[in-house]
């Protein structure tokens, strides 16, 4: 039963390996959502990593608001802020603010009606036309932020974002689609390097069209990049596109334009067969996935960068040190009107700051990505964590499996945190995880159901004739019931009710089963109590062993005592059935101890756990043999030398049996030593001396001896056969040759 659960148990293990290398490989929804929430906690555990200094974050926050009006801002607050950044000696302002509409100033309307009201009258004045334009141009905020625009020292970033889909957008024309293309076209990547013809077939992320700034401030910048950000599926921003596709360009995100404007240099776009094989800036390398994503390394939760409120720095409260050769990224914290994202780190988090966790990222090339050989290594990790339990939990106990398991499933996460926080490897921890857990759980399962059955099955075949501390081994060590024996030195009991025919022929059935049942009972409840085994009954005769299947170093001490306690306990049952007037039963016990196999005998479907081979045969001789002798308990020599000491015993005759080549010598058990009194002890001494003279066919000393017993105890039915057998003996002598052997005739 034990290989079975084995053999199931690879079966169970492989399959679930399987299983977990399939749900691996097919990205299951579920494992890839639960996968995420791992990511989240492993940022979690490893804590906030302190950003570089090349970044600051010029927000829009409740202060600015406060000071500078409610939000939107008009163009001249931003003219403004750039001048006063690059006044500061800031290399790269970068705005996550799209100016996608064109600026509402009224000076710029007064002035159009003035000049229409002009035209209308006639008046023709190129002095008046020139003085109408120039004042137009300084009213018109876009015109004027353009031209700050182009003149910064700093190197201005714009966004915009990418409408994904066409829906909705039914009204705006191909015309209008054209020119915002145009308007985005400065964050178009202009350095793509294709590995080969192939490569210019792979497929990016679509958009429909971009939402870009308006064309006058658009053609004034010379760097741009788009906002737009992908959720997973549980909202938390993990991953942002590096690379879209419009129409046949692919475009930048902010975050990229923003490093290339700070280092000087162009990015490349380097595209495999497979996809993205990287991107560079410089000495920058960029890892994604195929299709662009890059996994943003956050280093902590919100204002993780310094955060300076805008209002601050139009009113010039800020050291322009704090601005000196920074990346500032321009955009809003303020409740109500900010991008609000998820990310592992926090549920309200800027999107100003995701684009400043990205820059951080690349300027510092510290990353969190899936290594080249991060699938090879999950896949071998889910074989893994499924193998190494599978193959100790069916060799060990429950807690120690525990322990094991546990401890595995600590190490992997550990490990894999270790890989996460210090080498910025993302590893698959729900995969072998999930292995493990479902391996643990069903073959802790498994085996339980199994040894529960097990045990089921061996308490309901031996309970009734084995003793429980014995059945506890049985069902600790179940191996020992395979079918088959083993050779096993025993001793086997037998015994009968003498005249059992006789006394059945006087009852009618039910009178006859309820003596047998309570004999049975009785005799029974003694042998399990020395913790033998009932083979089985035949009729009134039991058959029993005692030394397997527990291993039992005093079995024949056990088998002579119980041997004793059965002719005790069935003198007191006599004494209770003679007052109820029923027979009185006694019973003849032969017991042998030798080599024997036991184990379980029989078919696959139905077994018996027995004991066969010569040393049975004889136990069931001596049994027999008492009635030659009128003893009650015979035992052979090697069952005497086992156990002298422990018993009184005397010794009878030397016999030969049927089928036994060997003569034997017999011995019969009288009680326990300290129990003897001296007349035992006399006739004993007496039946030795009678027994010697008999051999030496000394036969009127051995008679004399017998006599002397039978004065001490005229019923001793050993010294009456004697007798008899020396009278017989000196009237017809046995011979010179003759070995002091009495064979048997019969069985």
């Amino acid at each position: 039963m034990k290989n079975l659960f084995r053999i199931n148990s690879v079966t169970i293990t492989a399959s679930l390996i399987i299983i977990g290398m399939a749900a691996y490989l097919w990205h299951v929804p579920f494992l890839e959502l639960v996968e995420l929430k791992t990511v989240d906690l492993r940022f979690l555990s490893r804590g906030q990593v302190p950003p570089g200094p090349e970044v600051v974050l010029a927000v829009i926050d409740e202060k600015s608001l406060q000071h500078e009006g409610k939000w939107v801002w008009p163009r001249s607050k931003f003219t403004q802020l750039v001048q006063i950044l690059s006044e500061c000696g800031a290399r790269v302002i970068a705005f996550d603010i799209g100016f996608l509409e064109p600026d509402r100033n009224s000076t710029v309307a007064a002035v159009t009606n003035f000049e229409h009201v002009i035209r209308s009258l006639g008046i023709k004045d190129e002095r008046l036309d020139l003085y109408l334009k120039e004042a137009r141009q300084e009213a018109d905020n876009d015109f004027v932020f353009a031209s700050v625009i182009k003149r910064s020292k700093a190197r201005v970033v714009l966004g915009y974002f990418f409408q994904m889909t066409p829906e909705g957008l039914g009204h705006i024309d191909e015309k209008i689609v054209k020119q915002q293309i145009k308007n985005a076209r400065t964050s178009r990547y202009s350095l793509i390097r294709y590995t080969s013809d192939r490569a210019q077939q792979v497929r990016f992320p679509e958009a429909f069209m971009p939402q870009s700034n308006i064309r006058i401030i658009a053609r004034s910048a010379r760097y741009s990049g788009y906002f737009n950000m992908f959720p997973d599926r549980d909202g938390a921003v993990r991953w942002v596109p590096l690379v879209l596709r419009c129409r046949k360009h692919l475009y930048a995100p902010l975050a990229v334009q923003a490093v290339r404007a700070y280092t000087g240099r162009l990015p490349t776009l380097v595209i495999a067969e497979y996809g993205i094989q990287k991107i560079q800036i410089g000495k920058y390398a960029i890892p994604t996935n195929e299709s662009g994503q890059f996994m943003v390394n956050y280093r902590g939760g919100p204002r993780t960068f310094p955060h300076i409120s805008i209002t601050d720095i139009l009113r010039h409260r800020v050291a322009p040190e704090r601005l000196k050769d920074k990346i500032v990224l321009v955009g809003s914290t303020a409740v109500g009107i900010y991008d609000m994202r998820v990310t592992p780190f926090s549920n309200v988090f800027p999107g100003l700051e995701i684009h400043a966790n990205i820059i951080d990222n690349i300027l510092h090339q510290d990353f969190i990505q899936r290594p080249n050989w991060a699938t090879i290594f999950d896949l071998a990790a889910i074989g893994l964590m499924g193998l190494i339990p599978g193959l100790l939990l069916p060799r060990l106990r429950a807690l120690p499996g525990m322990a094991i398991a546990i401890g595995l499933l600590v190490a992997y996460i550990v490990t894999c945190q270790y890989l996460f926080s210090h080498r910025g490897a993302w590893l698959n921890i729900v995969h072998p995880a999930t292995v493990l857990v479902l391996v643990y759980v069903s073959l802790t399962a498994y085996k339980y159901l199994t040894e529960e059955r097990q045990k089921k099955f061996i308490r309901d075949a031996f309970s009734t004739y084995l003793a429980p501390s014995v059945v506890e081994q049985l069902i600790k060590s179940p191996e020992k019931l395979v079918l088959g024996g083993e050779d096993r030195v025993i001793t086997a009991f037998f015994s009968d009710v003498q005249g059992f025919t006789s006394i059945s022929e006087k009852l009618n059935p039910t009178e006859l089963v309820e003596l047998l049942n309570e004999f049975l009972t009785e005799m029974t409840d003694i042998i399990l109590r020395y913790e033998g085994t009932v083979d089985k009954f035949e009729g009134d005769a039991i058959i029993a062993f005692f030394g397997a299947p527990n291993i039992l170093e005093d079995h024949a001490v056990r088998a002579c005592m119980a041997g004793v306690d059965m002719q005790r306990r069935l003198a007191e049952l006599r004494a209770m059935w003679k007052a109820k007037g029923r027979p009185q039963l006694k019973m003849r016990i032969g017991l042998n101890t030798g080599s024997a196999v036991v184990g379980n005998m029989g078919s696959k479907t139905r077994m018996d756990y027995t004991m066969m081979g010569d040393t049975v045969n004889t136990a069931a001789r001596l049994e027999g043999v008492n009635k030659i002798y009128g003893t009650y308990m015979m035992i052979s020599s090697s069952t005497y030398n086992a156990a002298k000491g422990m018993i009184f015993a005397r010794e009878l005759d030397t016999i030969g049996v049927v089928g036994k080549g060997e003569p034997l010598v017999v011995y019969e058990v009288i009680g326990y030593p300290g129990e003897i009194d001296d007349n035992v002890r006399t006739a004993a001494c007496e039946y030795a001396s009678g027994l010697d003279a008999y051999r030496n066919q000394d036969w009127d000393n051995a008679i004399s001896h017998f006599k002397r017993v039978l004065s001490i105890n005229p019923h001793d039915g050993p010294a009456q056969t004697m007798l008899k057998r020396c009278r017989e003996f000196k009237a017809t002598p046995p011979g010179r040759d003759w070995d002091g052997v009495f064979r048997m005739a019969t069985k």
